[in-house]
This record gives structure tokens, sequence and C-alpha cells, in this order.
């Protein structure tokens, strides 16, 4: 996963502003470090995503983000 689609999961699922306060403060269990320290640190943003989903309980229909319609 590229880090411009991991924004773009992370400010769909929770609004633009509160999506990177989330990240400057949200520390994930799994590594012991914020959203934007395990980025920082070369954990892969898949592997980060999930683990904010998992904590911040978003549904499963949801972690792929918003369906969008293709381009006419």
């Amino acid at each position: 996963m590229r880090l411009s689609h991991f924004w773009w999961l992370m400010e769909g699922e929770f609004g633009a502003s509160y999506a990177h306060v989330l990240a400057d403060t949200l520390v994930l269990s799994a590594h012991q470090l914020t959203v934007t320290q395990a980025l920082d640190a070369g954990i892969p943003a898949r592997e980060v995503w999930e683990s904010v989903c998992d904590q911040q309980d978003v549904p499963a229909e949801r972690r792929l983000g918003k369906d969008v319609p293709p381009r006419r």
C-alpha cells in the first residue's frame, strides 16, 4: 500500500482533520508506537492501517475505503 492510499483511507474513515490528530495520538498496541511513529519507523502502511482498524473497530466492509464510481 502506498502512503498516499493510506492517508486516503484514514481521511475517508475519520475525516480530513481528525485522521491526522488520530495518527499523532493513537498508540498502536501491536507496536507501542503512534501511527505516525510506526510509519516513520518503516512499518508497512498496510500493517499500520490494519492495526488502526482493529483498535478503532472499523467494520470489515469499510476497511477498503469508500466505493468510488468509475470515470466515464
